[in-house]
Order: C-alpha cells, then sequence, then structure tokens
C-alpha cells in the first residue's frame, strides 16, 4: 500500500495489530530487509502493529527529485509517521542507515518514541572517519559461490562473513532482491549529503527508555567502537557486539538475534502496560 503524503507517495507494508512499531531497512535494500528478520519474533508475539516502509529511492518507493539529502530523507519518514500513526507512541527499530534515521527520530520526536533497537547502526555518517575491523569470513562454501552470478558474488561476498547456503538464501531474498530495485543514481545523490546538518546524537537529554544495540564484530561497513561514544545517551541500553557476524548480523546470528530483540520487546511491554 501507499502513504500519498505532499510530494512524495511511501510505500509499506502493516502486518498485525497493536502497539505500533516502525522498522526502518539500511541503505540500498528495501522493507523486505527488515521484515525477513522481524516477522519471526511475531508469530507467538501477538498485540504489535508492525510498519514496515520503503525509503525515498528504495523498493517501490520512487526517489523524488527534491530529495537532496539525509534531512530530507528524515523529514519524509516524521510526515509518513503523522499520516500513519498520527499523535500515537511507538517503537523504532532501524538497521544500518535505518539506524542513523532511527536516531534522527529520537532527536527530534523524543516524547513520541516509547523504544528503539540498532541493529548494525551507522554512527559516523563519513564512512572514511568510522573505526571498522578489516573484512573476515569464517566459512565459505565455494561450490555455492561458484553457482553464483559475478554480480551476486560481488554482492554477498564483499558483506557476508558466513558464506554459506543458508546466509546466501536469506541474503538473496531478503537483501539482494531490493538491490535490484534501487535507484543507483538518487542514492548517489543522496551520499553526497549523508550526515545530517545536525548532530542527532547531541540529545538535549538522554532517552531513558528501553533500547538496544546489535553490533558485528566483524562489519566492515559500519564497525561496533564507534557505538560505544554514544552509550551514554541510552542509560536503558543493552549492547552486544556479536562474534560471526557482518553487516547483515541479523542473519548470520539469528539465534542471538531473536532472544536480544525478543528481551528489548519485553521490556518495552513491562513499561508501557
Amino acid at each position: 500500500m501507499y502513504c500519498h503524503l505532499e510530494q512524495v507517495s511511501v510505500h509499506y507494508e502493516v502486518r498485525g495489530e497493536g502497539r505500533p512499531i516502525l522498522l526502518i531497512h539500511g541503505f540500498g535494500p528495501d522493507h523486505r530487509l527488515m521484515m525477513g528478520c522481524f516477522e519471526p519474533l511475531f508469530a507467538s508475539r501477538p498485540g504489535w502493529r508492525r510498519i514496515y516502509l520503503d525509503l525515498p529511492g528504495m523498493g517501490k518507493t520512487k526517489g523524488e527529485a527534491w530529495i537532496n539529502s539525509s534531512d530530507d530523507m528524515l523529514d519524509v519518514v516524521l510526515r509518513f509517521i503523522d499520516a500513519v500513526i498520527p499523535e500515537e507512541r511507538f517503537l523504532v527499530a532501524g538497521e544500518s542507515y535505518g539506524g542513523y534515521l532511527a536516531r534522527g527520530i529520537v532527536y527530534r520526536r523524543p516524547e513520541q518514541v516509547n523504544g528503539l533497537a540498532l541493529i548494525c547502526p551507522a554512527i559516523e555518517p563519513e564512512s572514511s572517519k568510522r573505526d571498522v575491523p578489516a573484512h573476515q569470513v569464517f566459512d565459505q562454501d565455494e561450490a555455492l559461490l561458484a553457482e553464483l552470478t559475478p554480480a551476486e558474488r560481488e554482492e554477498f561476498a564483499s558483506v557476508a562473513v558466513v558464506q554459506d547456503r543458508y546466509n546466501w538464501e536469506r541474503f538473496n531474498e531478503e537483501i539482494y532482491a531490493g538491490l535490484q530495485l534501487a535507484d543507483e543514481a538518487f542514492l548517489q545523490k543522496i551520499k553526497r549529503r549523508y550526515a545530517f546538518s545536525v548532530d542527532v546524537d547531541a540529545l538535549s537529554e538522554p532517552f531513558a527508555k528501553p533500547a538496544l544495540f546489535l553490533m558485528g564484530r566483524q562489519d566492515r561497513f559500519v564497525g561496533y567502537r564507534d557505538a560505544w561514544r554514544i552509550l551514554e545517551n541510552y542509560p536503558r541500553a543493552s549492547f552486544a557486539v556479536l562474534d560471526r557476524a557482518g553487516h547483515n548480523l541479523q542473519v548470520e546470528q539469528q539465534r542471538l538475534f531473536d532472544e536480544l530483540v525478543g528481551e528489548w520487546l519485553e521490556r518495552v511491554q513491562k513499561e508501557t502496560r
């Protein structure tokens, strides 16, 4: 379905009923990234309304010409919130670039957010300034890699630290499929103004609601050390750095992802009954 806002129509999917949770994917893929890892969690957790959107230029949301920066992207997300869950309190979970936008929501609307989950979030907007580890691979199925096209192999092998069939199939369905829809020219434009015009981590006061940081020990894209710098903004945050996990942590460490996100949801429920 589409949410028709002024000058942009945002594609989104809703699952379930109850407390709203907004789920924001990373830079390039679409809503299937978040749907693939979060929907299994809610099979035994009724009472949650999951809202998965496609950011502009990704998935089925057109990258309109007037959207030129992360400031504009955040403006679209905030207007989407006002249209779909007006005046409601909600949770927000963001992966990678979605984690950057999620912190922008907390900066702009802290009173509306009941909980925050950051999965491999982009902390430092300038990639050249990020403190990241070298790429490391633990398992590599050479027969599988030989089956892939050169483009598939390059995309998968460049990010995955566990390169087996299970991880490829989920990467293909939840991430690579979305990447094929991305408007590359539009995304290159956004990359030039990736950093917000304000420091969204300079909060007026700490965000004292349940939060979760999930970081990959081998994440060569955003790393894990930069996130430690902002942890004191979130006095109710759990902070986990998972081994054998890169930027696809939600797939490569699914069991721990499920446990830690589930525990975060339970903390929010206890706080907001």
